[in-house]
């Protein structure tokens, strides 16, 4: 074999080689690799300012406030009396023996009437570009079940609590599940199932 073909054998590796390692770990790695991410619960209520009052003057009383003792109550304070209503729940299920999720789904419905859809004690196997879904499948287990659905966002973390914007234009009589679903291999990763 001359030495021009076994450069150009060489060059082709290269070529072929690199796109391939970088697919592949593009595909392989979160099965590796955790993602944690620990949002606050959104609230939408927001401090009034007195009129009378300088920005030092409000930085100062956000200070004593913040380094006054906590206190406890003896009965939480209901949702509703907050302005926060819970308007469905659920819990995450495995979709099959690998792909393994846990933790609760729920929607709420802040102060502002703006809707948010909160993971809390939330785990799911990770993969590669895994979606926030909202179904109107009850419980798919496959892309072929999951019925219409919107897509939320892109998963934020496989790992903790977070939260995920619904637009106001959704109609969430429609939806029955939240799903986490592998958008390029068309893999439902977990479901919980709302009620």
């Amino acid at each position: 074999m001359s030495r021009l073909n076994k450069r150009n054998m060489t060059i082709g590796a290269v070529v072929i080689g690199v796109p391939a390692l970088l697919i592949a770990w593009w595909l392989l790695s979160p099965l590796f690799l955790d993602t944690e991410v620990n949002e606050e619960f959104p609230m939408s209520a927001s401090a009034q300012v007195p009129d009378d009052m300088t920005p030092e003057e409000v930085e100062a009383a956000m200070k004593d406030a913040a380094d006054a003792p906590d206190s406890e109550t003896e009965e939480p304070m209901p949702a509703e009396e907050s302005g926060l209503v819970t308007l469905a729940t659920g819990e995450f299920q495995d979709a099959d023996e690998f792909h393994q999720g846990s933790g609760t789904a729920t929607i709420y419905q802040l102060e502002d009437g703006s809707r948010v859809l909160r993971l809390e004690d939330f785990e799911v196997t990770n993969g590669p570009d895994l979606r926030v879904l909202l179904a109107s499948g009850s419980s798919p287990s496959t892309s072929e079940e999951l019925g219409d659905y919107i897509e939320l966002a892109g998963l934020k973390g496989n790992i903790g609590d977070q939260n995920y914007e619904i637009p106001d234009d959704v109609d969430l009589s429609l939806y029955s599940s939240v799903v986490i679903y592998c958008k390029p291999f068309h893999v439902v990763f977990s479901v919980a199932s709302l009620n």
